[in-house]
């Protein structure tokens, strides 16, 4: 039987120190990467986002004379016949930001049925229009709850009701439309229409006592 030799302190030393380079360099690379990619960059892309994009990066506020009056991705709540109305919230009352969400409810479910069934009521007789005419974005939420669009199918219906109430002729109304609907992103997707905007610019050119 063979005895293997025993190592001797001198031999043992220089494998514990390359064992301590290595570990001394992977801790330099971690915190290297925590430097790069948790500091750095967070910190370099928002800068160059707000000097391209500063209206997107501050999140699309819309101000009138000096005041933020919203955001362009947030949906609103409007009531009364001088303005458009926007879809539906899941999120709770007033689009609530913090509560974003769908209502997660199937097509199936009697709770969803009803509700669309109740509000196809009250806006056929807001609007004069047929249950039938009434196109799907008017009553049901978006997946985020915070929709700020409309489709132009349903503004269209809502054209009569506000220029009556403002006093303002359907093809002035209608005007106002055009010019807040925005097409998808690269001309893909549904175009849709800004309410925010679009009561804004109402405001502008028949301005109101309130909301």
């Amino acid at each position: 039987m063979t005895i293997p030799p025993v190592s001797k302190p001198d031999q043992i030393l220089p494998d514990l120190n390359s064992r301590g380079g290595n570990l001394l360099t992977w801790i330099s690379f971690a915190i290297l990467t925590f430097v790069l990619a948790g500091l750095l960059y967070p910190v370099v892309t928002t800068l160059i986002a707000g000097a391209i994009f500063p209206s997107q990066a501050n999140g699309s506020l819309i101000t009138v004379d000096g005041k933020v009056v919203g955001s362009a991705l947030i949906g609103q709540s409007f009531s009364g016949d001088r303005y458009f109305i926007g879809r539906p919230s899941a999120a709770g009352s007033g689009y609530d930001p913090t509560s974003a969400s769908g209502s997660n409810l199937a097509s199936s479910n009697p709770a969803l049925q009803e509700r669309v069934q109740t509000d196809s009521a009250a806006i056929a007789k807001r609007e004069g229009v047929s249950t039938a005419q009434i196109p799907a974005d008017l009553v049901t939420a978006s997946g985020s709850g915070l929709d700020p669009h409309i489709s132009p199918a349903g503004a269209a219906i809502q054209v009569a009701r506000v220029a009556r109430a403002r006093g303002l002729s359907a093809e002035q109304v209608q005007a106002l439309i055009t010019k807040a609907t925005q097409k998808g992103v690269l001309g893909l997707g549904q175009p849709g229409v800004n309410v925010l905007k679009l009561n804004l610019a109402l405001d502008a050119a028949a301005p109101a006592t309130g909301r």
